[in-house]
């Protein structure tokens, strides 16, 4: 399969709300800049629609970004996203992703749904991790790479700490 865009996946999970995160956010700024596309399960999308477009302060730029990007959205059951510039992708999963990687723009971004990146990872579908590992230990949690055997040989191509100890590490299939 050709393609023109790169699917990322992207995972934060732990907030250091008492430290400075400005130069976190920042580089989250600038991910969300190379975003043209972000592809979502239903669960998270529905938590984020929940959440996001009443935000009325939001300094990060996330609310702005979230309502302006094309959201697709992974599901079998939902039938109005209710958010602008959302399709529901219902299709085969490697179908569906192909079809969109083939499309001209931007990254294709994903964020949180741990099922959906469970089923990409499977499906050999992710170009690039970008990780961010934050000094918390949670002792639980679901895990990113659940079946080690299914992932393949990953690059370290940079790691980029921050001022509140998180560290950034962006890897890409070898």
């Amino acid at each position: 399969m050709s393609s023109t865009r790169k699917l990322v996946v992207t995972r934060t999970s732990q907030s250091t709300a008492d430290v400075d995160n400005s130069d976190v956010e920042e580089t989250l700024r600038k991910q969300m800049e190379s975003e043209g596309a972000l592809l979502l399960g239903r669960s998270t999308f529905e938590e984020f629609r929940g959440y996001w477009p009443a935000q009325i302060d939001d300094t990060t730029g996330i609310t702005a970004h979230l309502n302006q990007v094309s959201k697709y959205i992974v599901s079998s059951t939902m039938q109005d996203p209710e958010w602008e510039n959302t399709t529901v992708l219902r299709g085969p999963l490697v179908d569906e992703i192909g079809s969109l990687k083939d499309q001209p723009g931007g990254e294709i971004g994903v964020t949180g749904s741990i099922t959906l990146v469970h089923a990409l990872i499977a499906a050999g579908l992710v170009e690039e991790y970008r990780l961010f590992v934050y000094p918390v230990v949670l002792g639980r949690g679901r895990r990113l790479l659940e079946d080690a055997t299914a992932v393949p040989k990953l690059a370290l191509v940079e790691a980029e700490p921050f001022r509140s100890g998180v560290v950034l590490l962006t890897c890409r299939t070898a």
